[in-house]
């Protein structure tokens, strides 16, 4: 069972807030929730990957799961529709539920993320800074300094002009560690992960109400990969997060992306309803 924590006693469909690849539920810290419940008189629930946090953790290079296994534990967080909000890879597991699961999607917030299926092969690669930080070899996971210092220097890596206090980070990191089963095993098995089943349809097939939130300096995913990724879902709406990189929106931005989140998620549940 995967570990989860709800924020606000409000009704209709929860928001659930999906990590990206080796994120724990740390990282939509506890301020950013109560904002969001407050602004949606909603339920927010925030939860750990597998491998990561205090959720079911595989040996390092072992994971037996799927990409597909990680949408599908989304729809076990709670019943009827959700209102999705996905950042990175946890982007790419919300498109791939309202894909799959149309039914259950109420709506989709996608930060920091490109097309999971169907998106156009001429997008720009991650920034050179990216591509020689994948390279590195690893740190000793075991050890927590190491660990917490590498971390705080992937998310420099990674931010973009809004500054991030690194003292700030490094605390959050030494939480994710001792929050962390394995962090070996929290830092490898979703880079390695199958797909499972085929997905069969595409992106531009979703059909919730969508909001693509993304930062003009993002490294991984360059400007252009929201822009595409908006325009190919019917409907959606692009939000330019300016300053931001490729990271959980830093606080500076958490009224712009609640705002929005707000918008879409009132767009997209209509009471009495099972989700669209």
């Amino acid at each position: 069972m995967l570990c989860a924590e709800t924020y606000g006693p409000g009704g209709g469909p929860p928001i659930v807030l999906i990590g990206g690849a080796s994120s724990s539920m740390d990282w939509w810290v506890p301020g950013f929730c109560r904002q969001l419940a407050a602004a949606t008189a909603g339920r927010v629930i925030r939860y750990d990957h597998r491998d990561t946090g205090r959720s079911p953790a595989c040996p390092a290079g072992e994971p037996d799961y799927t990409g597909a296994d990680l949408a599908d534990d989304v729809l076990t967080l709670a019943d009827g529709p959700l209102h999705l909000v996905g950042v990175s890879m946890g982007g790419a597991i919300a498109q791939r539920v309202a894909i799959e699961h149309p039914g259950r999607v109420a709506s989709l917030t996608l930060i920091a993320t490109t097309f999971a299926a169907g998106g156009p092969g001429d997008l720009p690669p991650p920034e050179p800074r990216v591509r020689a930080a994948f390279g590195e070899p690893p740190p000793d996971w075991r050890d927590r300094d190491a660990a917490v210092e590498r971390i705080t220097a992937d998310v420099g890596r990674l931010s973009g002009t809004i500054p991030a206090d690194p003292e700030e980070v490094r605390e959050l990191a030494r939480r994710v560690f001792d929050r962390t089963t394995d962090m070996a095993a929290a830092q490898t098995n979703h880079w390695i992960l199958p797909d499972g089943r085929p997905l069969t349809g595409r992106t531009a097939d979703i059909t919730a109400p969508t909001a693509v939130l993304h930062g003009t300096h993002d490294p991984l995913f360059p400007p252009p990969h929201g822009a595409a990724l908006a325009a190919a879902i019917p409907g959606a709406r692009l939000v330019e997060l300016p300053g931001m990189g490729h990271e959980v929106p830093p606080r500076p931005l958490w009224p712009l992306v609640i705002g929005e989140i707000v918008k879409v998620t009132a767009a997209g549940y209509v009471p009495g309803t099972t989700g669209r």
